[in-house]
């Protein structure tokens, strides 16, 4: 669906450098520039609004088909929406496993209908996610869906030979295998990351080595077959040093990291609030400060939300029989405002690097991640960012309420998001799209 109505947005500014008039028509940028004018257009005041290319996550659990009392694509899109995002890569740990045509071909076609955000399915690397014999990678990237990101994600692909046999299939169509990396057997039982805080607490703990060897195994292991390793949620400073090792060596290895290792560490398990459960587990602030600085650098790629939405009984339990996971789609551009250019890390041209043009260079889609200028696809997000408020729970517009962040104060926010040239978000609320599922 895209609006006939053309939209001139005033006075913004374009990557937080030069203010410009953005004039969108059929779905297309068609003038950028000053003094813009167009009769009949809706008119945006964005003076002091931050415009960036709609924000593309590459790592989100949609939980639909089969888990949709945690979220649905409709849902769950249209907290993208409210987040800035136009498009979101959608994880296959669903039921059923969307490691076959078919269930991404689903996906897909929900994710149109829902009208808010482009879906792209990401295929299960295994059948069924069991790591045992590889899924139908060949006939998912031959689909209608044309998925070019294969995961395990919640499930480490732990047998070398078969993450070898995968990085080798995916080199036919320029896919990329996305790794969950912990080792199984060092985290069994494993409550949260080990150190000195689990030891006060008498938690199991979850060591870093867990994510660092199976990253270091892999980064070996693409470099033999030649093929691209995306590393999913990485968290530990090690990890950082592994990616900076990999890249100076010229392996084609990528790497994410989330809002919440960029801000929150395992301090905050001390009471025993399971929506700071996650996994890989909250870090050390030793580890938050590495991977801000390998954001910064760029041996971290880009930020990724690992948006995981829960039903309330499943985080108001005790820890130990609590869900991992958090939202974080609503949240994430405020979070990396506060994390990185607050602190003076990166600037607004990063951001857009970090959170559209990388991921979607990444997860190879078409017409996202584009510049604002002249014929690119009209997916823009504006964002103020001058105001500060605690997050609520009336800024979370999904199915769950898990978020780490509800009282905490956070910079800025999102008033408008445009995909495929028409309005999904419009001075911070939603727009009902018509013919979108109930």
């Amino acid at each position: 669906m895209t609006e006939t109505k053309p939209l001139l947005i005033q006075g913004a500014a374009i990557e937080g450098g030069e203010t410009a008039d953005i004039l969108v028509e059929d779905g297309r940028i068609a003038e950028v520039g000053g003094g813009i004018s167009r009769a009949g257009a809706r008119v945006i005041d964005a003076a002091g609004l931050i415009a960036l290319p709609g924000l593309v996550d590459l790592h989100t659990h949609l939980r639909e088909p089969g888990y949709e009392a945690s979220e649905t694509i409709l849902t769950g899109t249209r907290a993208a929406a409210a987040g800035g995002f136009t498009a979101v890569f959608a994880m296959p740990n669903t039921s059923p496993v969307a490691d076959v045509a078919g269930v991404v071909e689903q996906e897909l076609a929900l994710g149109e209908a829902a009208g808010y955000a482009t879906v792209q399915p990401i295929g299960a690397v295994t059948v069924g996610q069991k790591g045992e014999r590889l899924a139908e990678l060949g006939a998912m990237a031959d689909s209608r869906a044309r998925v070019r990101v294969f995961s395990d994600d919640g499930f480490c692909v732990w047998d070398p030979l078969i993450i070898r046999r995968a990085l080798e299939y995916v080199k036919a169509f320029d896919g990329v295998v996305a790794q969950h990396a912990q080792d199984p057997r060092l985290t069994e039982g494993a409550q949260m990351n080990e150190g000195v805080v689990s030891a006060e607490l008498g938690l199991a703990g979850w060591p870093a080595v867990a994510e660092e060897s199976i990253i270091a195994r892999d980064v070996l292991l693409a470099e033999h077959v030649g093929s691209r390793l995306h590393v999913c949620h990485l968290s530990t400073a090690g990890s950082v040093d592994i990616i900076r090792w990999a890249k100076k060596r010229g392996i084609a290895v990528t790497a994410e990291v989330t809002p919440h290792h960029l801000l929150l560490t395992d301090e905050l398990v001390r009471g025993y609030d399971a929506r700071y459960k996650v996994n890989p587990p909250l870090r050390r602030e030793e580890d938050v400060r590495a991977v801000r600085e390998g954001l910064a650098d760029g041996t971290i790629d880009i930020v990724a939300t690992d948006h995981a939405p829960h039903p309330a009984e499943s985080k108001s339990c005790e820890w130990a029989a609590a869900a991992n996971g958090m939202v974080g789609l609503e949240s994430a551009l405020r979070v990396v405002h506060e994390a990185m250019v607050a602190t003076g890390l990166i600037g607004w041209s990063d951001v857009a690097r970090v959170m559209s043009k990388a991921p979607a260079r990444i997860g190879r889609l078409a017409g996202h991640g584009t510049p604002i200028a002249v014929g690119q696809p009209a997916e823009i997000t504006l964002y103020d960012p001058r105001p500060s408020a605690p997050f609520r729970t009336d800024d979370l517009r999904g199915r769950s309420g898990n978020s780490p962040y509800l009282g905490r104060e956070l910079p800025g926010r999102v008033l408008w998001t445009v995909h495929r040239g028409a309005l999904t978000l419009a001075d911070g609320e939603l727009v009902e799209r018509e013919g979108a599922r109930a």
